[in-house]
């Protein structure tokens, strides 16, 4: 398989791992849990910037037509400008950042904790001025209810994707199966 046919692979494999995770929910009122955060710290940990974000990205076109890859089997345009839509959209920012630190200070479980609580920190951040905006609520509110309730818990699920992914990474390294991307 050529280089180029298997970085789409992984970026593939990477976006269809995020669509599933994202089923993984538990509603809340607002905005639920999902596994859709713990995912992005995963694929970005284990391919890095530029294929992570790309995975990210095809995730969310993906969601954007409308194949129900978000949380709940949904999809479409209405799901990226509603009340959850800036988590989503601010997976993209997420992934820049998380991948352009990686990549800067090493693949590491300790730099990878540092890149992905940063990460899920973006993505509350992003989330939380989205549901101010679409939801018409004071930042406080939506401080309240899109981020406070989530900081420990995306806390501990970037830890869990920092190690998982940086287990996983090293397998494949360790296995020439991601010689091609580092």
């Amino acid at each position: 398989m050529s280089s180029k046919t298997y970085s789409l692979v992984l970026t593939a494999f990477g976006a269809a791992i995020i669509a599933v995770l994202a089923q993984i929910t538990i509603p809340l009122p607002l905005v639920p849990i999902t596994g859709q955060t713990l995912a992005i710290g995963l694929i970005v940990t284990i391919l890095g910037f530029k294929y992570g974000t790309i995975a990210v990205l095809v995730y969310i076109l993906l969601g954007a037509v409308g194949l129900p890859v978000f949380t709940g089997m949904s999809g479409g345009l209405s799901i990226l400008v509603g009340p959850t839509g800036g988590y989503i959209v601010g997976f993209i920012l997420t992934a820049l950042v998380m991948g352009a630190y990686l990549n800067k200070f090493g693949f590491t479980y300790f730099h990878a904790i540092i890149a992905n609580v940063m990460g899920m920190m973006i993505t509350l951040a992003f989330g939380t001025v989205w549901l101010k905006i679409v939801a018409e609520m004071s930042f406080m509110q939506a401080f309240l209810a899109g981020a406070a309730p989530f900081i420990v818990l995306e806390m501990i699920k970037g830890v869990i994707a920092a190690y998982v992914g940086i287990a996983v990474r090293n397998r494949l390294i360790s296995a020439n199966l991601l010689k091609q991307l580092v």
